[in-house]
């Protein structure tokens, strides 16, 4: 018989077996040590709880109910650390698959952008040039109109790409903690 632990990891409540806990909580404590970002690491660590909580419930949806220690490799392999540094201390290995599918999402580009970042965004979103579909909108804003009403409503559709997690679904990057680094946090 083995223990089981409630835990609250970004806002969800998981059952996780006490092996799993333990490496788990042993992951996230290192994983504050390496970011070294003082007053940010706080947001960094939401950042990374809130994915690990999704990919929790993308593999506790299919198999069982409680989270166990090879769930919780294939998070920490998946997630990395945010210096890039091997993982010795967690026995697992960086090269697992399992949840390397990322998900392109519309999101607003706040780094590219010129009026409200629809055109960045929609330029990364469909892997076109921004320089294109800005062009497009201005050609459409002077034909009928309808260019001004597509972007507003764009606007108010299109929630702005935040955190680096946000960012790296815009890009359609699997959220890692080597992705996140490439955006404002980890700089």
């Amino acid at each position: 018989m083995k223990k089981v632990v409630n835990a609250g990891i970004g806002g969800v409540s998981f059952t996780i077996d006490e092996d799993a806990y333990n490496k788990l909580d042993k992951y996230l404590d290192t994983f504050r040590q390496r970011t070294k970002m003082g007053s940010q690491t706080v947001d960094v660590m939401e950042d990374i709880e809130q994915r690990i909580a999704e990919l929790f419930l993308m593999e506790l949806k299919t198999k069982q109910s409680v989270v166990n220690i090879s769930i919780v490799d294939k998070v920490i392999a998946q997630l990395g650390m945010p210096d890039g540094e091997p993982m010795d201390d967690f026995n697992v290995t960086s090269n697992s698959n399992t949840f390397t599918i990322a998900a392109k999402r519309l999101y607003r580009d706040p780094d590219n952008k010129t009026i409200a970042g629809v055109c960045s965004g929609l330029g990364h979103y469909f892997n076109v040039d921004i320089t294109l579909i800005k062009i497009l909108f201005f050609v459409s804003l002077f034909m009928a109109l309808t260019g001004f009403w597509v972007y507003i409503v764009i606007w108010i559709i299109a929630p702005e790409a935040v955190t680096p997690a946000q960012k790296c679904e815009m890009r359609g990057m699997p959220v890692t903690a080597e992705n996140m680094r490439k955006f404002s946090y980890f700089k």
